[in-house]
């Protein structure tokens, strides 16, 4: 891709829409081979952009989970110990002179070697490396990613090093629960995604969502920007993300609306917000807004 405008027309056809100062830096990341450090609220878009540029590079998208106590074993690789148990109960089965060294030498061969997405990323190179949530995971674990992520390259003390032979696109997203160090983030190229403003949100949902009608995704997005600033409802628990637009639009054409209308919104709810607080304050809300 030559240009971040290239980028961002790329990905349009994949149905992401961007602004210039993401296709921009998503272009840089590429050009540099720097990893891509997207923060921002749940919902802004952030997986869903490695999913897109997956898509639009055409190369395998390998997503690495984060959560609390995940460690270095669990992104790289493990061994597979039923399969090593046949192994060797093979090998006493049919006898013969192999030594216990021999035997032991065997258990560590690369088809019993179960590659997790850090790993799998680098022996499929080029490939994507989505490492989704990173802020839920420890200093420890940040430590792991930033290792890797200056070498692309992990050793393996029963088989070697593996190294990529072509460094893998990485993405790594945070919602910001926590503050991430100040070492893995001047390894990134860092951009914070934004909710998207009233016209852009239009544009994704009826990009992603064709079937919905203009009037409608136009009032579905007006009603959700209210909601998601607070001018509405009063400060919600989890605001809605573009996602959760998408999922209330789709629900209300799906039960045959043509625009958002007070019975037909506060029975879908649901679709909306996922907090029964949340809920009880957007059906207020809903009241106020679309009672003559």
């Amino acid at each position: 891709m030559p240009d971040a405008a290239d980028v961002a027309a790329r990905l349009r056809e994949t149905g992401y829409l961007c602004d210039d100062d993401l296709a921009t830096v998503v272009f840089l990341a590429l050009r540099m081979q720097r990893p891509l450090l997207l923060e921002g609220e749940p919902g802004t878009g952030k997986t869903a952009l490695a999913e897109a540029l997956a898509a639009t590079l055409d190369l395998p998208l390998v997503r690495l989970q984060c959560y609390e106590g995940i460690d270095a074993t669990q992104a790289l690789y493990d061994w597979d110990f039923p399969r090593q148990v046949l192994h060797l109960r093979a090998l006493e089965a049919a006898g013969g002179d192999v030594d216990a060294e021999g035997a032991e030498k065997s258990l560590y061969d690369e088809r019993f070697l179960l590659a997790r997405p850090v790993l799998a990323a680098l022996q499929q190179a080029p490939a994507v490396l989505l490492v989704d949530e990173v802020d839920r995971a420890d200093d420890e674990f940040e430590a792991f990613l930033l290792e890797v992520l200056s070498t692309y390259q992990v050793s393996i003390p029963e088989l070697g090093t593996v190294r990529a032979t072509t460094p893998p696109v990485v993405v790594l997203t945070s919602n910001r629960t926590r503050e991430l160090h100040d070492a893995l983030k001047r390894r990134c190229l860092y951009h914070w995604i934004d909710h998207p403003g009233l016209e852009r949100e239009v544009e994704v949902v009826r990009t992603r969502a064709p079937e919905v009608s203009e009037t409608l995704a136009r009032q579905v997005v007006a009603v959700v920007q209210q909601l998601r600033t607070g001018t509405a409802a009063g400060p919600l628990q989890k605001p809605p993300g573009v996602a959760e637009t998408l999922d209330w639009a789709r629900a209300l054409h799906h039960l045959g609306a043509t625009e958002v209308d007070l019975a037909t919104a506060a029975r879908t709810v649901g679709a909306l917000v996922k907090y029964r607080e949340d809920a009880d304050r957007v059906r207020q809300a809903l009241d106020r807004m679309l009672t003559p």
